[in-house]
């Protein structure tokens, strides 16, 4: 049996090596032009075909995000930028337009297309019909159950994609108006304003009835830890992380875990595994309320996000910026205040943690300072152990079971 893809999202070139070498066996992002992250740190040309070279230099494939549903004046140069998506090696585009989809398979000469969740595909005739069209994989909609999906799996040959952990959406797979009313943000053509995750007061007439919480009408993020062995024996082809506008350590953690999870589940086939283990680290990462979402069936108010505080997390302190074998000090960027004392765990893509107490800081020019305090800085530790390039230091932080 082949492998289960884990696929990891990319919001920028850097992130796309991160994922990668945390474990992902694929990555997805967006271009410039006719993607659903329009306020993402969008790939160029030159970094698609740089991202597309190092992922296959890793093995890894790529997938380009072309799922904006567009009107007319979306549409100039599509041809043209499916044809440089083709030659420079990009293995499949995500796409929820019939124009975009059709214009792939004529056009294309090796480029897959893969249906989007967009299409809310929630049954195997419709998978059907995609293949038929030409496609080779089918993205489910986020409502489907996991019997749903066994259902389907079992009636098409198609591959199927389904999402296990990330953002969920208060409609049916994105097909959402609320941004498009009320801030005239188009969330088909990549500016959802995330309308469902404001704060809202709830009434009943001129009676308010949320008194001790804000409304809303978002839903936790997914986490789909138990369901992994599920779908590894439907023959699920690949599962999706949602995230390309979260941070490089949101990537490592959450796609390190699931690494680790899969890899143990085709060891072991034990479904019984210590799911705890993998959700600790992944909550050293998470910082919105999580749910099982739609596997169970439909949802109930657990699902519910109400008054919630979804700040970012700043255990993330920094990440080596180069190998330091042999080397006296190690190069550090800083991403969040961290001073001495301070008592940190350091990890790389085995998932093997180190802990380390922070005894002196030095800047470039190796003058000592008490605190890195300011974002993005460079500095210098000396860490007795050696460190590659890309692992990464957070404050050291216990997660109750």
């Amino acid at each position: 049996m082949k492998k289960i893809e884990l696929l990891a999202p990319a919001g920028n070139l850097e992130k796309l090596k991160i994922a990668i070498k945390y474990g992902a066996d694929a990555v997805y992002f967006g271009g410039e032009k006719f993607s659903l992250r329009a306020r993402a740190n969008n790939f160029s040309l030159e970094d698609i075909k740089e991202g597309v070279k190092f992922a296959h230099k890793h093995h890894a494939k790529v997938y380009v995000t072309t799922n904006i549903l567009p009107h007319n004046d979306d549409l100039d140069g599509l041809v043209e930028y499916l044809k440089y998506l083709d030659s420079v090696g990009v293995d499949a585009i995500i796409a929820s337009s019939m124009t975009i989809i059709n214009t792939c398979i004529k056009e294309c000469k090796r480029m897959k297309v893969h249906i989007s969740t967009q299409m809310s595909t929630l049954n195997s005739y419709a998978c059907k019909f995609f293949k038929d069209l030409g496609a080779t994989r089918v993205v489910l909609a986020r409502e489907c159950s996991l019997d749903e999906i066994k259902e389907i799996a079992k009636k098409t040959d198609v591959e199927l994609e389904v999402f296990i952990h990330g953002g969920m959406c208060s409609s049916c797979s994105g097909r959402c108006m609320l941004s498009n009313h009320m801030v005239n943000r188009d969330a088909n053509r990549g500016g959802c304003a995330h309308s469902c995750r404001w704060n809202y007061d709830l009434y009943d007439k001129d009676i308010k009835i949320n008194k001790d919480h804000y409304f809303n009408i978002g839903s936790k993020d997914l986490m789909a830890l138990k369901m992994i062995p599920h779908l590894i024996d439907a023959g699920i082809a690949s599962l999706k992380v949602e995230g390309r506008m979260k941070s490089e350590y949101y990537i490592a953690k959450i796609i390190s875990s699931y690494r680790a999870l899969i890899d143990d589940y085709y060891k072991t086939r034990d479904k019984n595994l210590d799911y705890d283990k993998y959700k600790q680290e992944i909550e050293k990462a998470e910082n919105r309320e999580t749910s099982i979402g739609f596997f169970n069936g439909p949802v109930t108010v657990n699902e519910q996000l109400y008054d919630r505080d979804d700040h970012p997390t700043k255990e993330y302190v920094g990440i080596v910026l180069k190998d330091n074998l042999f080397k006296k000090y190690t190069l550090i960027k800083q991403k969040n205040f961290f001073k001495i004392g301070d008592q940190l765990e350091i990890f790389g893509p085995n998932n093997k943690k180190i802990d380390y107490e922070v005894k002196e800081i030095f800047d470039c020019d190796l003058n000592p300072l008490d605190a890195a305090r300011h974002p993005e800085q460079i500095i210098k530790l000396k860490i007795p152990f050696r460190l590659k390039k890309d692992d990464m230091l957070r404050l050291k932080i216990n997660i109750e079971k």
